[in-house]
């Protein structure tokens, strides 16, 4: 698993990167400022998000048998897909009805950090 998120790490930070940069250079001027705000949030929760599973991986380094380390890392996937996901195809689409996905991203990042603080506070 360490490997896995390890490289899930990095592949999201690329994106993160890159759609950071999309999102500042391209979008800068075909959306409103509310949307390009919501755009640059999913970025901002995407990046700390691939940090997080390099925080993943290095637990699971530590102790490689705890399934709470590798339920935290999926979960920090599925909040990449949701919290961050979401708010790029709202912004991009100006449906709203996208933002009632995001909270639960929110609760699969938190979740993530909690099931992490606790596979290290039991290893």
């Amino acid at each position: 698993m360490m490997k896995f998120f390890s490289i899930a790490g990095c592949i999201n930070a690329v994106l993160a990167v890159v759609l950071g940069a999309f999102g500042a250079h391209a979008l800068r001027t075909r959306l409103s400022n509310e949307l390009l705000s919501a755009f640059q949030t999913g970025v901002q929760y995407h990046f700390y998000h691939a940090l997080g599973l390099f925080a993943v991986a290095f637990v699971a380094s530590q102790y490689p048998d705890t399934t709470l380390v590798k339920w935290s890392g999926w979960l920090m996937l599925t909040g990449i897909v949701l919290f961050s996901g979401s708010l790029y195809v709202l912004s991009l689409s100006g449906v709203r009805g996208f933002g009632a996905i995001t909270p639960f991203g929110g609760v699969a990042f938190i979740t993530a950090w909690i099931l992490l603080t606790v596979a290290i506070a039991k290893a």
